[in-house]
């Protein structure tokens, strides 16, 4: 398989002297193309630091991160953000939505940001995916949680990035509205061959993905394929012993 994302040695600390801590520590990781992986780990284990830092929002402190061939870490900041904008969507928790805008100006604000028209099947496609054709012309605030986090998902699809990262995507849902992001990102990977990550905490959401990775202080400790919740619950509830 195509590694649509390549992660070496990477290393990332915060603070120094007694309050140093390392976030990542000598994290080596391929993240296939066409896959729905999920991060998962206890608090602290570096989860959203490795998503950051694959995503060109943050930058370690040695090794480095590939989006396809492109060495992030040899990039000036004009290509950085090229590549942000051109290779990478990102979900966030908390949705950032522009709140006044309707659901399809935020779904395209994106292509619109970079000078870019919509390919009209593709954003049909999306919309079609994420079933909300009778909610565009609405605004945030007329939309509930699980449609907000639904455009964020299709803002994040629309330009066809390389990659999507998803940082929690349905920590702040209820189950059914979660089930549907959930299912949404699962359909992306399948149907579209779209390369999708995950932070998330949750085994129920992790159940979804082809793949789990599992993160403790700052390294990859474990991994599992085609996984069912009791097997990630089996294996949280092992590092949450050994961490005891």
């Amino acid at each position: 398989m195509t590694a649509a994302a390549r992660v070496r040695n990477l290393t990332k600390t915060y603070g120094s002297g007694p309050a140093l801590v390392t976030a990542l520590d000598d994290v080596s990781l391929d993240l296939e193309e066409g896959e729905f992986t999920a991060v998962m780990g206890p608090s602290g284990s570096g989860k959203s630091t490795l998503m950051h830092c694959c995503a060109a929002l943050d930058t370690g402190d040695s090794g480095s991160v590939f989006i396809g061939e492109q060495d992030l870490t040899t990039l000036k900041d004009k290509a950085l953000t090229r590549l942000r904008r051109d290779e990478i969507g990102f979900v966030f928790q908390s949705y950032n939505l522009v709140p006044t805008l309707t659901a399809e100006e935020n779904i395209l604000l994106p292509l619109a940001i970079a000078g870019r028209k919509p390919d009209r099947e593709w954003y049909d496609a999306v919309v079609a995916t994420v079933n909300l054709g009778d909610r565009l012309s609405h605004k945030p605030n007329e939309l509930s949680g699980g449609q907000q986090q639904r455009v964020a998902v299709a803002r994040a699809l629309v330009s066809r990035p390389r990659i999507v990262f998803a940082d929690e995507p349905t920590g702040n849902l209820d189950s059914r509205s979660g089930a549907e992001v959930l299912e949404l990102l699962r359909k992306s990977a399948t149907e579209h061959g779209q390369t999708i990550v995950m932070v998330t905490h949750d085994p129920v959401a992790a159940a979804w993905t082809d793949r789990v990775v599992f993160l403790a202080d700052g390294r990859v400790v474990d991994e599992i394929r085609d996984p069912s919740r009791d097997q990630v619950l089996e294996i949280m509830t092992r590092m949450a012993e050994a961490g005891a």
